[in-house]
């Protein structure tokens, strides 16, 4: 990755991070939010993920906010971010949704990637509401997650690569 993108990714990645540090305690996103938004925003993981799969750069670019689309600027950029920094997303083994919750007052969705190296870790994507009501994916951070808790998910929760 070029020396200007990487330098914004990580200041992007260093405030996410920041906002996580930050997390408020209280109720998670899921008492505040209906069923079809919580749908929506699985949706809208679901789908960038298969646009990573897929090497769809564009694709996978639409579905991030319009503060992430400003960043990097174009959908090649993104997509050589997120291939050098969130490798386990970009062809993960598996994916498994978790708990949705409020993390430094915004909506975010907990999902454990095991990625193609065969490590979990759980990501914790950062989820926007836009103006015409849908979701788009603000930011992402990857965690080491143990691999004996992912082993006891339900099968039910968890889709394979």
């Amino acid at each position: 990755m070029a020396g200007p993108t990487r330098h914004l990714a990580r200041i992007f990645v260093l405030l996410f991070v920041a906002l996580v540090v930050a997390r408020p305690e209280g109720a998670t996103a899921s008492d505040a939010l209906g069923k079809e938004d919580r749908a929506a925003i699985r949706r809208v993981i679901e789908a960038q993920i298969e646009a990573l799969r897929r090497d769809d750069a564009s694709e996978a670019f639409s579905y991030a906010a319009p503060a992430v689309r400003e960043l990097f600027g174009t959908p090649e950029r993104f997509f050589e971010m997120v291939k050098n920094m969130y490798a386990p997303l970009y062809r993960p083994r598996s994916v498994t949704f978790l708990e949705l919750e409020r993390i430094a007052g915004e909506h975010t969705q907990k999902v454990v990637v095991v990625g193609s190296d065969g490590a979990p870790r759980l990501a914790l994507y950062l989820m926007a509401r836009q103006p015409d009501g849908s979701w788009k994916i603000l930011g992402c951070v990857l965690r080491p997650f143990p691999l004996e808790v992912v082993q006891e998910l339900p099968r039910a929760k968890r889709r394979r690569g």
